[in-house]
């Protein structure tokens, strides 16, 4: 039975029209059970009734005719109670329906089970006897496992058959991904299909006396790529401000970096072809990153693929392909890249659609700062079925519209000149300070890591780095960085913000965040070794981190250290002790180097200079420091929520697991009352707090936030502008007048939809939809 299920669900998984593989279904689950008939009925719930779209034993001629409301009939009732219904005699049954053109007058046993995906009914499938009987119990777990199973494979299927029927009727079809970067555009789709992908290459081997030759092609392409993205670069630099123009900058030097470009070399000297041996070392790197919770570090396998592909494309020296574009047109690709939008923009991009990614991604941040509205993580969708269709790009809902009809697109147009207004006013406030209208000021920070440069809003006014994340130079190479080059990297990222403070969080692995020369197998990382536990015990990696922090503050003493993962006060006192350590050590170094130097230049009679000593703070992101609040703010100079992490874990969800994602909210009542806490709790010890994590940028969050007593929000770079916003056109009564509200709700879709009414009131419904 069990190699029945797994033949039924495989086959129809594979094939690729969906009324096909409905047909071919049921006849499957009819032989295989014995039955004399099969049926499925698809869910529409935009017309609140199920279609019957196949069946054997049921007349051909109704199929996608006949339809049963969600609320008549034995269909409609299985679908209400969301379980099988097992009846001898159906047609003397209460809430049988008797539908004459589907021909089951014989019919008198029924089964019927409701298929089911993340708790929506997506149809029903049922089997009919004519002898009066009710089915075994094997029967109906075979019909009830097999419509588990289906539900994935019917909600994909769904969505691949969505443009075969919408060429049919040309209704307007509606997808959901996620908002990726504000904005609407209204125009026609080009797919962009790459000419080449490492994805799909064959690994092939060279003999020796090729392999100087496989070197010189690699070191060529290298060179042909890193033109490539100087070209790129230049294309944008009179539309967008230098800092964002870095991401390119962050392109060349992964190509200078030695253990990309060293790893294809020791690669190709192993006998690998340069383009096998550069799949062999973008694949590590790519594994590396999406294996990350974090969704900001998780998105820079993008780049580390785009990077990879176009060397790809300089080694095997093939041109782009050649488009021909209209004069207006959005662009849908498997994975928009940072560079295709560099490539793209001047010959009249309009928006973007991307079947992976987040907004958290460099191409996202980009057409943020090109203007240019983005939909991200679109996916189950056959792309080339798309092209030259015409669409609506909502960026603020993360909804795509295929075939929009007059009004839709009326209605978009009118939504199109209410937004240009908008912006137009938020620009004209973007270096005014974040206060209210009252008088009640907040700090806006921002949230950095890979190019501290790439992500500066200098012209959107925030003040510093709430959190620098400093894994991307342990992640990118195959050893641990050396203090000097930390301190390089990290005297650069404090100079180019000399007159704020950066907060940077010490090494932060374990869990997702694993190191190809550093393993960690556990069967449970998220709860397991990771962040603070890991440099604790391994003081040799913490101690050089630190002397490297404080090293390259001693110029600036802007530098702020962030302890992440703190689950009591041992590991508070163990890192202050040891940060203590590092502070004395480089500051007799120092001193000497200086009095070195001093004695040589001008004798004795030079005073030596006070090593800065930097706040040191912690991440408050494990329920368990809620309750040590008090002990914690003695030994610490300020604290930090991870709201991302602190919703994990204490709502016990897995935000990258499909299956519980939309459990995964910020806005839930004990997440909200969690921070309220830490708030006052923090008020009460007079000791600084700030939130780094997703709520911080979104407009409902932020005033909660605010209300709360949150001295500073950190955010990504193109948050800050509307957040600044949103404040100064609230009175700070108001916003503690919403959470003193919100938080007497019990459910998350209370709270949201309150703040949402609250936010129209305000006239800020345009920070949560379409216009003014």
């Amino acid at each position: 039975m069990l190699t029945t299920l797994r033949r039924i669900v495989l086959e129809f998984s594979q094939e690729m029209q969906l009324q096909i593989a409905l047909e071919r279904m049921v006849s499957q689950i009819k032989n295989s059970l014995n039955t004399d008939c099969c049926s499925i009925y698809l869910a529409d719930h935009a017309q609140q009734h199920f279609l019957l779209m196949a069946s054997d034993g049921l007349a051909q001629k109704s199929f996608g005719q006949t339809a049963i409301r969600f609320s008549e009939g034995l269909v409609g009732l299985v679908g209400q109670r969301e379980e099988p219904i097992n009846i001898a005699d159906a047609r003397n049954h209460q809430h049988f329906m008797h539908a004459p053109e589907v021909e089951e007058d014989d019919f008198n046993a029924f089964l019927g089970t409701p298929i089911i995906h993340r708790r929506k009914v997506l149809g029903i499938l049922s089997i009919q006897q004519k002898h009066a009987r009710n089915f075994t119990e094997n029967e109906e777990a075979f019909l009830v496992t097999l419509a588990a199973q289906l539900a994935n494979a019917l909600a994909s299927a769904e969505v691949k058959n969505l443009f075969t029927e919408s060429e049919k009727s040309k209704d307007v079809k509606q997808l959901l991904g996620i908002a990726g970067a504000p904005g609407i555009a209204l125009s026609e789709i080009i797919v962009h299909q790459p000419k080449v992908e490492l994805a799909t290459l064959a690994l092939q081997k060279v003999s020796v006396a090729q392999q100087s030759k496989q070197v010189l092609r690699f070191t060529t392409a290298v060179n042909k790529t890193k033109a490539d993205f100087e070209q790129l670069s230049q294309k944008l630099s009179n539309i967008i401000t230098n800092d964002n123009l870095a991401i390119f900058d962050v392109y060349i030097q992964l190509l200078d970096q030695a253990d990309i470009s060293q790893g294809v070399i020791k690669k190709i000297n192993e006998g690998w072809q340069a383009e096998s041996a550069l799949k062999l070392i973008i694949d590590h790197y790519v594994t590396q990153f999406e294996a990350i919770d974090d969704s900001y570090l998780k998105e820079r396998a993008t780049d580390i693929r785009d990077l990879g592909n176009r060397l790809l494309l300089n080694l095997q020296k093939k041109k782009s392909l050649k488009v021909k574009l209209p004069k207006a047109f959005i662009l849908l690709a498997e994975d928009v890249t940072a560079s295709m939008l560099a490539e793209y923009q001047h010959k009249g991009l309009k928006g973007i659609v991307s079947l992976s990614g987040s907004a958290n991604s460099h191409a996202a941040i980009l057409a943020h700062a090109l203007e240019l509205p983005a939909i991200m993580g679109i996916t189950n969708i056959p792309i080339a079925q798309f092209n030259h269709q015409q669409a609506i790009v909502d960026g603020y809902s993360g909804e795509l519209f295929i075939n929009p009809d007059d009004a839709l697109i009326s209605e978009y147009r009118h939504l199109i000149a209410q937004e240009s207004e908008l912006i137009s006013k938020i620009q004209q406030e973007v270096h005014l300070p974040t206060i209210t209208q009252d008088g009640q000021a907040i700090e806006l920070q921002l949230n950095a890591g890979l190019s501290a440069g790439f992500e500066r809003p200098e012209n959107l006014g925030s003040l510093g780095i709430g959190l620098y994340r400093t894994e991307i130079p342990f992640m990118d190479r195959h050893y641990f960085p050396s203090e000097q080059e930390q301190t390089t990297l990290y005297e650069q990222t404090l100079k180019e913000f000399s007159q704020a403070t950066v907060t940077m969080r010490t090494l932060d692995i374990g869990g997702d965040k694993s190191l190809p020369y550093f393993p960690i197998t556990e069967d449970n990382p998220f709860l397991g070794w990771r962040g603070i536990r890991i440099t604790l015990d391994h003081p040799e990696i913490f101690l050089v981190q630190v002397r490297a922090m404080i090293r390259a503050n001693h110029e600036y003493n802007n530098l702020a250290i962030m302890l992440p993962m703190i689950s009591n006060v041992n590991e508070v006192d163990d890192a202050i002790r040891l940060i203590n350590q590092a502070h004395l050590e480089v500051g007799i170094e120092i001193n000497s180097e200086r009095q070195s130097d001093i004695t040589y230049k001008h004798g004795n009679d030079m005073q030596i200079k006070e090593l800065p000593r930097p706040k040191i703070g912690i991440m408050l992101e494990v329920p368990s420091v809620i309750f040590q609040l008090e002990e914690l703010a003695q030994r610490v100079d300020f604290f930090s929520v991870g709201s991302n992490d602190l919703t994990q874990y204490l709502l016990a969800v897995d935000r990258n697991n499909a299956q519980v994602a939309d459990l995964h909210d910020a806005y839930h009542p004990a997440v909200l009352r969690a921070l309220y806490t830490i708030a006052k709790e923090s008020k009460k010890y007079s000791i600084p707090l700030s939130l780094c994590g997703e709520l911080a940028g979104e407009p409902a969050g932020a005033l909660l936030l605010l209300a709360m007593g949150f001295d500073k929000l950190s955010m990504n770079g193109h948050n800050i502008a509307r957040i600044k916003w949103v404040i100064r056109h609230v009175d700070f009564q108001r916003a503690e007048l919403i959470l003193s509200h919100t938080l007497k709700l019990i459910t998350a879709k209370q709270v949201h939809t309150y703040l949402n009414e609250q936010l129209e009131q305000l006239g800020l419904g345009g920070f949560i939809r379409a216009g003014l």
